[in-house]
């Protein structure tokens, strides 16, 4: 008995050390949460946690899943949550997701946050490639889900290269093109540019709205045979119904069961049964070979089922009531995003107004920087135009002193003119004097010239005379010869020579006879010969000092000119710049050589 009582007392110790609580990691499709929850509590205790803590009150949809044995389950509502075949790890994670998917997003699902779950929710299952999304579709609903995201496009802050950290489409449409990640964005971009002024509710639900009519959109697969030994087919539920598919397609089934058409299913065990509404229609059966997998099956069934019976019929106060109050959030939520949308308008206005106003404030700072810069520059040039005034006057009373120079020395030059032109007519007077002077010496020449050849020609003819005079000579003393030679001495011998010598002799006489005659004759023409001489070289020695006295004017005269034009060039080089030296060449500004 004693070992009894410490027995029972060791067991009650044992009780009153196991924890009254477990915890709960609850991940939804946008956060993760933790949760202590007692030990008795029901799957439906945890689950109501955990919408109350969302704000969910569509909660009709969606269930708390967890893994077993690499198996999907649902936690059950109606039984202890560690009497199920729950994970012994701890935390004991679950997972929050849409269990049933509505038929028409638009009508059934009233909450924004039932909007929100199922669109990410929906988002993920493209992404993986569990529901099948042509390309097309594939960039018109990531267009959408860029919009949820970041609101309306603005080129000015969504600049190329924004969406690269996004995963918007599924790895096999990225796969089927052969276009970079740029091209992609761009043709992204292109219908997100379009869908502006729509909040992100809206574009969530337009993304809905295109999802719900994809084929795998809200189906569950499982793999069944329809007779033991025969190839393996898929079995699809979702909120219309039952489906038949081929394991190679998902897209297609083979046969359908409407939920309005089926009267009853059931299954045994690995058996599952489907039978008509129209009993004229055969039943259907098929195999499940997992347990696990057939309980899950039918739960699925069996809520697709109520949910379905459920839309044909009036919707309940509580579901009137979410409408009712969603329809007024909506409408409020509008009237604010109208309210937004207006005083955004304003404010963009505004923005746009105060960009102007500063745009034109520093348009005219701008102006009154330039007009003081411009001020600043009147009055430097102010007193430079002062300054240069002062110069100016100056060089006005500089230039004035230099002409008076240049007057004085204008007028001096003028009188040096004067007797240079004095100098010069004079000059031409001797010039001319010295002219008529030749004239007369070249007339004397002449004169002088015939006077000679005259003379020559008296020469000539007196030479004439004498040779006739020799010749009669010569004749006479032929006959007389022999009379004076008889008395005189004997006479000469005979011969030419002695005729030459008798005839030398006669001329002797006869020149003796006519010398004094031809001395003066001589004489005459000697004289005058050295008077003209005299008279040319006295001629030539005044044309030579005359030469020399015009050379000597001429040279006085280019000096005078070379000095006026010096002078002149100087009188213009002060007047050009009275700073400057006279050298500074006049050319180019006065026209004048200096």
């Amino acid at each position: 008995s004693a070992e009894a009582a410490k027995l029972k007392m060791s067991i009650l110790g044992l009780k009153k050390k196991q924890p009254k609580t477990f915890k709960v990691k609850v991940i939804t499709m946008d956060a993760e949460m933790e949760f202590s929850c007692e030990v008795k509590w029901k799957g439906k205790d945890l689950f109501d946690l955990v919408c109350r803590t969302i704000g969910l009150r569509e909660t009709w949809f969606f269930g708390l899943r967890y893994t077993v044995k690499d198996t999907h389950a649902w936690l059950k509502p109606d039984k202890r949550v560690l009497d199920q075949e729950v994970p012994k790890d701890s935390p004991i994670t679950f997972h929050f997701l849409a269990k049933f998917f509505p038929e028409k997003v638009e009508e059934e699902l009233v909450q924004e946050i039932t909007q929100h779950l199922f669109f990410l929710q929906v988002k993920k299952q493209i992404l993986d490639e569990e529901i099948f999304c042509s390309p097309e579709a594939s960039v018109l609903l990531a267009s959408y889900a860029v919009q949820a995201k970041y609101g309306d496009y603005d080129p000015n802050f969504h600049k190329p290269g924004f969406l690269a950290q996004d995963e918007l489409l599924p790895k096999r449409v990225l796969m089927q093109y052969q276009m970079t990640p740029e091209m992609w964005e761009e043709k992204i971009t292109a219908w997100y540019a379009e869908h502006r002024n729509i909040a992100r509710d809206e574009a969530e639900m337009e993304y809905l709205k295109i999802a719900q009519d994809l084929d795998m959109y809200g189906v569950s697969y499982f793999p069944i045979t329809q007779n033991k030994r025969d190839k393996e087919l898929l079995l699809g539920v979702d909120a219309q119904g039952l489906h038949i598919y081929s394991p190679n397609s998902k897209l297609n089934p083979n046969k359908s069961f409407p939920w309005s058409g089926i009267r009853n299913i059931s299954y045994s065990e690995k058996e599952f049964t489907i039978k008509p509404l129209d009993k004229k229609k055969d039943v259907f059966k098929f195999y499940s070979s997992q347990l696990r997998v057939n309980k899950l099956i039918l739960q699925l069934c069996i809520g697709n089922h109520d949910l379905f019976m459920r839309r044909r019929k009036v919707d309940s106060i509580e579901v009137q009531q979410m409408k009712a109050q969603a329809k007024e959030e909506k409408a409020r939520k509008k009237m604010e995003r109208q309210i937004l949308a207006r005083e955004k308008q304003m404010r963009e206005d505004a923005e746009r107004a105060k960009e102007e106003m500063e745009r034109r404030l520093f348009q005219l700072q701008d102006e009154a920087r330039m007009a003081n810069e411009a001020l600043l520059r009147s009055e430097e040039t102010a007193d430079l135009l002062a300054e240069k005034a002062q110069i100016a006057e100056e060089e006005a009373k500089l230039l004035a002193h230099k002409a008076a120079e240049a007057e004085q020395e204008r007028q001096r030059l003028e009188v040096t003119a004067l007797k240079t032109k004095e100098e010069h007519r004079l000059m031409e007077q001797k010039m001319r004097e010295a002219e008529q002077l030749a004239v007369k010496l070249v007339e004397q020449s002449e004169r002088r010239s015939k006077e000679a050849d005259h003379l020559k020609q008296d020469l000539n003819e007196a030479k004439d005379a004498e040779r006739r005079a020799k010749q009669k000579l010569l004749e006479i003393t032929k006959t007389t010869y022999p009379l004076i030679a008889a008395y005189s001495s004997p006479p000469p011998p005979s011969g030419p020579e002695n005729m030459e010598m008798q005839l030398e002799m006669a001329t002797s006489h006869r020149l003796d006879f006519k010398d004094p005659d031809m001395k003066r004759l001589s004489m005459e023409i000697e004289r005058e010969r050295l008077e003209y001489m005299e008279k040319s070289k006295h001629l030539q020695d005044q044309l030579k000092e005359l030469k020399s006295e015009i050379e000597s004017l001429k040279l006085e005269e280019s000096m005078r000119e070379q000095e006026k034009s010096s002078l002149q060039c100087d009188a213009f080089t002060r007047a050009c710049n009275p700073t400057m030296s006279s050298t500074y060449p006049c050319t180019k500004r006065f026209g004048i050589k200096c």
